[in-house]
């Protein structure tokens, strides 16, 4: 497991601030919100992504019957805060054998969501064709929110994407035919207002997934 910050669209080193700089920078991006070594499962853990967040930290809630809470991530520093959430998630696929879910949320120009998502780019919205219905709907902070099917990625996985809080909502479907999951009309729950009940989330083992993009 790495154990220093790095970029959050392609997973290179970063340069910390410093005397020339007063932000993160990556050689091929430039000034970037530091991806954050990835946090395993466990309950205290998943608290220190909620504590530092700015953006939602979602989480099917209460997750599908099997499936486990498997990895956090967050991009940002002690000084903007998380910019970028990432929360894995794995279980019995609906069609049988194992599925794993990554949910992201993040502001305009992070790039975290197209990492995991395999495709070029920083946000959807080049992907995303709003002239027509999306293929999905979630429910997410209480309120409807349409996804739109992402197309050119990787051969492996599903994606989908939109908008939930005036953020980007990423969900990457490991394997692709595990996306028949997110046609369920799935909850998601921001744990930023989760309270107490994250307290009896299931923890599995750190998902491989929310490693290596």
């Amino acid at each position: 497991m790495r154990g220093e910050p790095s970029c959050p669209k392609c997973g290179g080193r970063v340069r910390a601030p410093g005397l020339f700089a007063d932000s993160w920078q990556c050689d091929v991006h430039g000034i970037v919100h530091p991806l954050q070594p990835v946090i395993p499962p466990s309950v205290e853990a998943l608290g220190v992504v909620v504590h530092r967040a700015r953006v939602p930290v979602w989480m099917p809630w209460p997750l599908p019957v099997g499936w486990l809470f498997t990895g956090a991530a967050f991009a940002g520093d002690d000084r903007s805060g998380g910019r970028a959430t990432a929360v894995a998630c794995s279980g019995p696929g609906p069609l049988g054998g194992f599925g794993e879910l990554m949910l992201v949320a993040e502001e305009l120009g992070v790039g975290l969501g197209a990492r995991y998502a395999g495709i070029e780019g920083l946000d959807p919205g080049p992907y995303m064709n709003v002239d027509k219905p999306p293929q999905v709907k979630v429910l997410a902070a209480g309120r409807p929110t349409p996804l739109w099917h992402v197309p050119g990625v990787p051969g492996d996985r599903a994606v989908f994407a939109g908008e939930a809080l005036g953020l980007w909502l990423w969900a990457v479907v490991w394997p692709e035919q595990s996306g028949m999951m997110m046609y369920d009309e799935l909850v998601l729950t921001d744990l930023r207002d989760a309270g107490a009940e994250a307290d009896l989330l299931p923890c599995g083992a750190l998902s491989p997934r929310i490693l290596e993009p």
